[in-house]
């Protein structure tokens, strides 16, 4: 969420921003100077009705001293009228405050000046690849062509079981998904310091706030028969209801909410591997064919918390760690920093990693790696007090921490990539070298029964 008062005294600077991501200010903001405006007259009126009843009050017992009792009543009188007048500016202020609340809610982050100006995907920048694609003598196939003729992949039974967009993996298929899922938390854990998390997999409405899926992505949560989208879309998150996980993002973020940060601690790195789950409301007739887009999904996160100077250093050391991963195994990716357009609502700039997937000739998005600045900390109220002390010894003020995150990696995007990466004529899938240690030394897949 943006601050009140950043957006109060620079809002031609915001609503250019948000016409950059090709939003319209109005429909978002409304008229926020008048909004602004009423709802600052009724605090000022409010504040001088106060300062006006204190000082009545006081004058009452003046004048009862005095035995001037009828000039008592009659300041007795205004008093109560004041009260009353008081309690509908308090209601007119606190209306106005929500619909101020809420409005900002809806807003964008602003993206950072060097993210490329762009309407969509095709406006994105390749800042960087690595590695060479592969050369076949054969011509390659995509995963779910690889994956049913091996029986490691049957999306016949899952869609039998749950209906489309889901997939069972089979024997060495899942061996494969859980080695994946180890060597990253092993190389984060180990070699990149993260701390390892298993969050809940179920969250609050006020999380889902936090992190800025609610109240503008409710349709593409899943929601338990406790949780009220219509609620949330009026602005009311719930400590008592339940969603399934989008991304670990959304409990590993709030894991700090509320709280107040050491600043002795930050950066603080954590990693988690969670099942996520999406509704992909949007997504009908896109990625039918595969396991590209599914409505479950396994994945490994990052997520950091820092100090605003370091947060720039800390999105490119989190975007190495994603990468490392798919250098480990061999995968040809690019780097794209996002658009305008194509940024993510909470985040302030966005590097996708995408790999190369030789069965379909095309990259595909395996990562995202987001630096969000305050913009969560500040619907989530996550702060940190910074260590050095002010003059005469006072503490310095509290301030919001910057949040970063990235996918480290999508594992089911990952496991397709293996497959089409290291497919071979005879119709095997080589195992790549950095995880045959997870597969009992295993070097090839081939076909197994269904």
């Amino acid at each position: 969420m943006l601050d009140l008062g950043f957006v109060r005294g620079n809002l031609e600077f915001v609503e250019e921003k948000l016409r950059a991501r090709g939003a319209d200010p109005a429909a978002l903001l409304g008229d926020f100077r008048a909004l602004d405006k009423s709802r600052r007259e009724a605090i000022t009126h409010a504040e001088k009705l106060k300062a006006r009843r204190n000082e009545l009050s006081q004058r009452v017992g003046a004048l009862k001293k005095a035995g001037r009792n009828d000039e008592a009543a009659a300041a007795m009188e205004e008093t109560r009228a004041l009260k009353e007048k008081l309690e509908e500016l308090d209601k007119s202020a606190i209306a106005l405050d929500e619909e101020l609340r809420l409005a900002l809610a809806r807003v964008p982050n602003l993206t950072r000046d060097e993210v490329p100006a762009g309407a969509s995907e095709a406006d994105n920048k390749v800042v960087k690849s690595w590695g060479e694609k592969r050369q076949f003598d054969f011509e390659p196939r995509p995963h779910w062509e690889i994956g049913e003729a091996l029986g490691i992949l049957d999306l016949e039974r899952a869609a039998k079981l749950s209906g489309a967009r889901f997939a069972v993996y089979m024997g060495a298929g899942a061996r494969l998904e859980r080695a994946l899922i180890s060597l990253m938390l092993d190389l984060h854990t180990r070699k990149h310091g993260y701390k390892e998390v298993l969050p809940p997999f179920m969250v609050n409405s006020k999380s889902l706030f936090g992190t800025g899926q609610l109240p503008k992505f409710a349709d593409d949560l899943f929601r338990c028969s406790d949780a009220d989208a219509e609620a949330a879309a009026r602005g009311e998150f719930k400590d008592s209801d339940h969603w399934l996980i989008p991304t670990a993002e959304v409990p590993v973020t709030n894991l700090y909410r509320d709280e107040i940060l050491d600043e002795a601690r930050l950066p603080i790195s954590l990693t988690a591997y969670t099942p996520c789950f999406r509704a992909e409301a949007g997504a009908a007739g896109k990625d039918t064919r595969g396991i590209i887009r599914q409505h479950q999904f396994q994945k490994v996160e990052l997520v950091k918390f820092t100090r605003p100077e370091e947060s720039d250093a800390e999105h490119e050391k989190l975007t190495r760690d994603a990468e490392e991963i798919l250098e480990a195994l061999d995968l040809p990716y690019r780097r794209v920093l996002l658009c305008t357009g194509d940024t993510g609502f909470s985040s302030a700039k966005t590097y996708d990693l995408e790999v190369w997937l030789p069965g379909q000739q095309l990259y595909r998005e395996i990562s995202s790696c987001s630096n969000f600045e305050a913009f969560q900390a500040r619907r989530a109220n996550i702060r940190y007090r910074p260590s050095a002390g002010l003059e005469g010894g006072a503490r310095a003020k509290v301030e919001f921490v910057h949040t970063l995150n990235g996918s480290g990696l999508a594992v089911g995007r990952t496991w397709l990539a293996i497959l089409e990466n290291y497919q071979q004529a005879d119709g095997s899938v080589e195992i790549p070298e950095a995880l045959r240690p997870y597969m009992g030394g295993m070097d090839r897949i081939v076909k197994e029964s269904r």
